[in-house]
């Protein structure tokens, strides 16, 4: 009866045992599992920076070749201006490269008060803050008042870091972080979903601003509609001007006219070519059955082109990785 009383316990502690390394065998399994998929995405994430990069250059060279080289019938083999959006096939995947030009966006050091309002009241801020945000812009690119300090200056000194504004030109736009009442979010820009589900970027102060934008015409191929209404046009109108955009870019002046009577502003939106701009291409890889991958990397460069007087045809003022995919 002891003997049997022996090999019952001995049999329980077995059972315990074997579900106790059952139970660590299945979560290191697991956790194995799971880091080699994140590391496959991560390695999958690296391979599609790098094809963004490669399309980030091949556009550029398209850019080069544009006036040089054409089909039989005479069209542009390569590129042609105004083109937004230059798309591309790689054996290892997809790139779509958008080339926005500086004048698609407003100058932050030269936009007039109502145009900041505006621009802010477009992207969704609420009119109170928008208005501090306005003062702030303006009161951080406004000499500094002799010795003593504005009142944005000491909120500044009350941070820690504290720092007080620059009472100059901006530098970068990325100075704007700096200003009171811009947050990430509304520097960057904040995504929502849309009825399908999928995660949707809206337009930022970056897409908005620049130190390089425009004092005059704007861009009608690829301003944003939050531009659009900063200098006076309609919501409706702008909408529209997107809208038929859409099926191709405007290529004469003429294409436009329906538009100018959208507000008082219409008359600056034109087709505005720059000598600066930002390339912006965003990829993906294709998998061995053939289909694109769910990851994608955007990467974008701000180019500034050259006259054939130069060594060189363009000059990369700035790269940025890993940045928020178009919308």
């Amino acid at each position: 009866m002891r003997t049997t009383r022996r090999q019952g316990t001995a049999l329980l502690a077995v059972l315990w045992l074997s579900a106790a390394l059952s139970a660590i065998a299945f979560t290191v399994a697991s956790t194995v599992r799971a880091e080699t998929e994140r590391t496959s995405t991560d390695v999958d994430a690296l391979r599609a920076g790098y094809l963004a990069a490669g399309a980030v250059d091949r556009a550029l060279l398209y850019i080069q070749w544009g006036p040089t080289y054409r089909n039989p019938d005479g069209s542009p083999r390569y590129f042609s201006n105004p083109t937004p959006l230059i798309k591309l096939e790689f054996p290892t995947g997809e790139a779509s490269v958008e080339i926005i030009p500086e004048s698609a966006k407003l100058d932050v050091n030269k936009a007039v008060p109502q145009e900041l309002m505006n621009l802010l009241l477009a992207l969704g801020v609420d009119p109170g803050r928008a208005q501090t945000i306005t003062a702030a812009i303006l009161d951080w690119r406004s000499p500094t008042p002799g010795e003593s300090f504005t009142q944005f200056d000491q909120h500044y000194l009350s941070l820690a870091p504290s720092f007080r504004a620059r009472h100059a030109s901006f530098q970068e736009i990325e100075e704007l972080l700096l200003v009171e009442g811009v947050t990430p979010d509304l520097f960057y820009g904040s995504y929502t979903r849309d009825a399908e589900g999928d995660l949707v970027r809206h337009a930022a102060l970056r897409d908005c601003l620049s130190v390089y934008g425009s004092r005059g015409p704007i861009d009608a191929n690829t301003a944003e509609p939050a531009v659009m209404q900063a200098v006076g046009v309609g919501a409706n109108v702008a909408a529209a001007l997107v809208t038929r955009r859409l099926a191709g870019p405007f290529r004469d002046r003429k294409e436009i006219d329906p538009f100018l009577s959208g507000g008082p502003g219409a008359a600056r939106i034109t087709i505005a070519p720059s000598s600066i701009a930002t390339l912006r291409a965003t990829a993906r890889l294709r998998l061995a059955n053939g289909q694109l991958a769910d990851v994608q990397r955007t990467v974008s460069a701000l180019v500034k082109f050259l006259g054939s007087e130069y060594d060189a045809p363009f000059h990369i003022m700035r790269w940025y990785d890993n940045v928020a995919a178009p919308q």
